[in-house]
């Protein structure tokens, strides 16, 4: 049994509580896009690091996603949630400050880098797992698809002008002293979260001591035994797969391989972004018109097609052209399939067990990586670029076949949400 399709009406974006959280999330993404371009460029530039240093600062700015989103999920279920986004957020700028101070001191170290990523990733998944399973409290089930629409739209618009913020303050500042905008950055981000008032539901209080071991378990067995659920983020990690294999190399490839110029190359980014927006914007409309379970599907299957012009293609400006407009056209779809699947998993998920299920996801499509990246290497060791590539494709039909054979084909309207009565009853204040 199915809810009444709601999602040609739009959210009241009177919501204060809706306008900050997305306010918060566009300001600390904008932060941290200024951040991916500065840290890297202190590491290469100012630090004279090796590749194999560049490898291991990259390498820990993602361990976090493998380690720690379980226990962060399980915390954002038995916690609330507005506090730990904003510990996550003051962590993050105590973190980013050390590094333009030890600059100035002339003590800056590949080793603070290191701990630095470290402390970013963690408080990214922190932050990640609480706002994630928080959006849910603060709108309707059948508004979700309109509120990860505009989460994600801001996302989009959020990193592509932090990325271009970012390289404008090194030129105009040096690299150190451009991550005190991404510093301060968090601090805003936690000063709109605090001033966020609408209550929390109340964590269901367990009998007796409970550890955080057995919150993750439960967390974990209740994702195995949710068949849609399930499905979904088991699409995702073999999409991730996929996806991350060919990405270890799709940059060499354009670059070396089809001779794109760096100008052309940051065009051709460009049109991806404004497809990722255009995507998310339209992922309620699209959605309402052709049915949440195709939306999704869709999305899955525009990417191994897109990947098709790629192995074709070859130098010069009309293939480089259609390069552009095939990107633009798979995020497009990537961005309104990701925000119908999001809204689908917080609409059916119980809510004790939002942060845990977000963060199964999370583990699942972030933690598969390094393994996708070590694949790509011995695949290019024996079989050269182009066959990885192609792998890197093919890999992609996987997820599609497990969403066809899934329930997820027949859905057409969003299913219901948990009964009220399941809900835990509301503070009666906002933590």
């Amino acid at each position: 049994m199915t809810a009444p399709t709601q999602l040609a009406k739009a959210p009241r974006w009177t919501s204060r509580a809706l306008r900050l959280l997305v306010a918060s999330e566009c300001v600390s993404l904008s932060g941290s896009a200024v951040s991916a371009v500065a840290i890297p460029t202190l590491a290469v530039l100012v630090l004279h690091a090796s590749t194999l240093q560049i490898a291991v600062l990259a390498f820990l700015g993602q361990l976090p996603n493998a380690i720690v989103a379980l226990p962060a999920g399980a915390l954002s279920d038995r916690h609330p949630k507005r506090p730990q986004m904003i510990g996550a957020d003051l962590a993050a700028a105590l973190a980013l400050a050390t590094i333009p101070g030890a600059a100035v001191a002339d003590m800056l170290t590949i080793g603070q880098l290191y701990a630095v990523a470290v402390v970013l990733g963690i408080a990214k998944i922190v932050h990640s797992a609480a706002s994630i399973s928080y959006l849910p409290v603060l709108v309707e089930p059948h508004l979700l698809q309109h509120a990860n629409g505009r989460l994600g739209a801001a996302s989009s618009v959020a990193d592509s002008l932090g990325n271009n913020l970012g390289a404008a303050l090194i030129a105009a500042v040096g690299a150190a002293r451009s991550v005190i905008v991404d510093a301060l950055s968090h601090l805003v981000s936690a000063l709109l979260v605090w001033r966020i008032r609408t209550p929390e539901p109340a964590a269901p209080q367990p009998q007796g001591r409970r550890s955080l071991a057995r919150d993750i378990r439960e967390g974990l067995h209740y994702v195995a035994g949710q068949p849609t659920i399930r499905t979904v983020i088991a699409a995702l990690s073999t999409l991730s797969f996929g996806l991350a294999i060919m990405n270890i190399y799709w940059p060499y490839y354009l670059l070396a391989v089809l001779k794109v110029t760096p100008t052309a190359f940051g065009v051709i980014m460009g049109f991806g972004g404004a497809g990722s927006l255009a995507g998310a914007l339209l992922a309620p409309k699209i959605a309402s018109r052709i049915g949440i379970g195709p939306t999704i599907i869709i999305g899955f299957a525009v990417s191994p097609l897109a990947q098709v012009p790629l192995l074709l293609a070859g130098p010069g400006l009309l293939w480089h052209s259609a390069l552009a407009l095939v990107l633009a056209v798979q995020l497009f779809w990537a961005a309104a399939s990701g925000t119908s699947q999001r809204s689908l998993r917080q609409t059916i998920c119980d809510p004790r067990f939002q942060g845990r299920m977000q963060a199964a996801s999370t583990t699942m499509t972030a933690g598969i990586r390094p393994l996708a990246a070590a694949a790509a290497g011995a695949l290019t060791l024996y079989l050269g670029v182009h066959i990885t590539l192609t792998i890197g494709a093919l890999f992609q039909l996987v997820p599609v076949a497990l969403l066809l054979l899934s329930p997820v084909r027949t859905m057409r309207d969003m299913p219901a949400p948990p009964p009220r009565s399941a809900l835990p009853s509301a503070r009666k204040k906002s933590p």
